[in-house]
C-alpha cells in the first residue's frame, strides 16, 4: 500500500489509461464543429469516445493513488512549498479532467440533431479549454514540482530530471498549439513510474512503517 512499487503501479496504470483515452478521442472526434451531426450519427465513433470517457475515472483514481503514495514516501523530507504545489496541481488536474469528461459525455448523449447542432460548438470549446488551457497547465506545474522534489531527494537520475523539466516547460507553453501534445504528460508519468519500479526491484526495497516504534536498545550488562 505504501511502498514505491505501489506508486509505480498506480502511475503506470494512469499513464496507460489516460494515453489510451486521449488517443481514442483524438482519432474519433471531428476537427470541425460543423461535422457534429454526421459524427453523432456514426455509432462506432460515438462508442469509441464513450469508452474513452469511461476510462477517465479510473485514470483519475490511479493518479490520486500515485500522488498519495509518492507523498507518503517523501515523508518528513518534504518541502512545504513544493509539496503544496505538487498536491494542489495534481488535485486540480484530476478535477478539471473529470469536468471535461462530464461535459463531453453530455454532448455525446444529448438527444436530437437540433440539440447537437446548437450546443456542440459551445460544449466542445469548453471541454477543449478545460483540457488544453487549464488541466494540462496544471499537469505542467505538477511535473515541474515533482521533478524538483525528486531531484532534491536524489530519487531520479539526471536524464529523467532533465526530461521532467523539459516536459513541464513544453506543456506550459505549447499546449493548444501542437496536436497530440497532451500525450507528453501521461508518457512522462509512465516512464517515471517504470523507473521507480525498476529501482525498487534492484534495491530489494523493504518498506518500513514510519509510525512504528524503533527497537529498544539492549540493556547494559550488569
Amino acid at each position: 500500500m505504501r511502498t514505491p512499487r505501489a506508486a509505480a503501479l498506480a502511475g503506470i496504470l494512469f499513464g496507460v489509461l489516460l494515453s489510451t483515452a486521449l488517443v481514442l478521442v483524438r482519432l474519433s472526434v471531428p476537427d470541425s464543429p460543423n461535422d457534429a451531426v454526421a459524427w453523432v450519427a456514426d455509432g462506432s465513433k460515438r462508442r469509441m469516445v464513450l469508452f474513452a470517457l469511461n476510462l477517465l475515472p479510473f485514470a483519475g483514481i490511479s493518479f490520486l493513488w500515485f500522488i498519495g503514495v509518492v507523498r507518503s514516501r517523501i515523508g518528513a523530507a518534504e518541502d512545504r512549498l513544493f509539496s503544496t504545489v505538487f498536491l494542489g496541481s495534481g488535485l486540480l488536474f484530476v478535477a478539471m479532467l473529470f469536468v471535461a469528461g462530464a461535459i463531453s459525455g453530455g454532448l455525446i448523449l444529448a438527444p436530437g440533431e437540433q440539440v447537437v447542432d446548437q450546443v456542440w460548438p459551445y460544449g466542445r470549446r469548453v471541454a477543449f479549454s478545460l483540457i488544453s488551457v487549464y488541466a494540462m497547465r496544471m499537469a505542467a506545474v505538477f511535473t515541474l514540482s515533482t521533478t524538483t522534489i525528486a531531484t532534491r531527494l536524489h530519487l531520479a537520475p539526471r536524464w529523467l530530471s532533465v526530461w521532467g523539466f523539459a516536459t513541464g516547460a513544453f506543456l506550459m507553453f505549447t499546449i493548444g498549439i501542437l496536436p497530440w501534445i497532451e500525450l507528453v504528460f501521461p508518457i512522462w508519468v509512465l516512464v517515471f513510474s517504470i523507473h521507480i519500479l525498476v529501482v525498487s526491484f534492484r534495491s530489494g526495497h523493504v518498506d518500513v512503517d514510519p509510525d512504528a516504534e524503533p527497537d529498544a536498545a539492549p540493556a547494559p550488562a550488569s
